[in-house]
Parts: C-alpha cells; sequence; structure tokens
C-alpha cells in the first residue's frame, strides 16, 4: 500500500505534512467507508467478441461452459484503474482461469473486451493496444469523456459479469448508443469478500 502527496515546501513544512499524516494514519480504523456496489457486466462471451476463448479453454483444460460458469461465478474486487482510463484491474478470479498473457501483444483491442492476463481478469474500456487474452467483450461504455463521472467503474467496488447472446449483446449496444440503457447495479453488505 502507498499514497502520494503533493505539497508546497515554500508553504508548509515538509515535518507538518509528516506529522499530520501520522495523525491520520492513527484514524484510519475509524474510518466509516460506503458500503460497496457491484456492477452488472453483461458480456457476449467467444466468437468474434472473445478471439481468444478457445486457447483459455485449451491451456486451462475446461470447456468454454465451465470458462463461462467460473468468469460468471464471481463477484470481482476492482482493485485498481489505469493503463488507460477507467482500465479496471480485477482480483478474485477462479485460479483454474489462469492463462498467460499473449506473447505477442495486439495493436488493436476493440472497448469493452474482456480478458485473461495470468491470474487476473479485466475490462478494456477504450480501443487501445494490449495483450491479454480476450475471452469476450460487453457492450457497455467504460469510459465516457462527455459523461459524469466519465468512468463507470470505481476502485473497492465489484463487478458481476453476465453471459449475454450475440443478440442480447446488440439490443444492449443499441440502448447504450441511444442513451437509455440503465446499468445494473446492487448494494453489497459492507466488509462482503468476493466469493
Amino acid at each position: 500500500r502507498s499514497i502520494l502527496v503533493h505539497f508546497d515546501p515554500l508553504v508548509v513544512e515538509p515535518e507538518a505534512v509528516e506529522q499530520r499524516l501520522l495523525q491520520l494514519v492513527g484514524t484510519l480504523a475509524d474510518l466509516e467507508l460506503p458500503a460497496p456496489e457491484v456492477t452488472m457486466v453483461p458480456v457476449c462471451y467467444g466468437g468474434e467478441f472473445g478471439p481468444d476463448l478457445d486457447h483459455v479453454c485449451q491451456h486451462t483444460g475446461l470447456s468454454v461452459e465451465e470458462v463461462i460458469r467460473l468468469h460468471t461465478g464471481t463477484d470481482y474486487l476492482i482493485y485498481m484503474l489505469g493503463f488507460t482510463p477507467g482500465f479496471s484491474y480485477l482480483g478474485g478470479m477462479d485460479d483454474r482461469l489462469a492463462t498467460p498473457r499473449l506473447k505477442t501483444p495486439r495493436t488493436h483491442i476493440p472497448a469493452g473486451s474482456t480478458g485473461i492476463a495470468g491470474k487476473q481478469t479485466g475490462i478494456y474500456p477504450i480501443d487501445s493496444p494490449g495483450g491479454w487474452q480476450l475471452i469476450g467483450r460487453t457492450p457497455l461504455r467504460l469510459y465516457d469523456p462527455f459523461r459524469e463521472p466519465p468512468v463507470l467503474l470505481k476502485a473497492g467496488n465489484y463487478v458481476r459479469f453476465v453471459a449475454v447472446t450475440e443478440d442480447e449483446y446488440h439490443q444492449i449496444a443499441a440502448q447504450v448508443a441511444t442513451g437509455i440503457y440503465e446499468v445494473k447495479t446492487e448494494q453489497l453488505a459492507k466488509g462482503r469478500a468476493t466469493k
């Protein structure tokens, strides 16, 4: 765990900043955090949306159905966002799904692509290069610079993947494009751990 603190040493003494930070650390146990929220993320697995699903099956020895069942069977803690705006690094993936990154990254990954890299899963929020094994795609816009807030997911919350058919994917995509799709969320109890 780490934190970066910016301060102007011409305005405040470094020792004063250090002293205040130490005081704050002492009160962290009393901090009341809001209950986390789980966001339901619809994903169409395989085919053009998940070109590496068969490779993940070969690597893990699991069937397509088992990979999808395991991938959708967990609430994933959003560890952090990074790499690109809104890229979610998700923890709690079943170890049986672990598959190494691609040896040579792709130069173009479509927005919404859902992938596996090692023991993590994540979602590409924008078109970008990347080296994760792509198993599916969501029609949700995880990053939209014209929306407030622009990033859909928040670190400390959870994601639950929900398998959808290709027809359902296109229906949701059309609703997202017209602004009528409502992202489904669920409030979780405080202190809840992943399954």
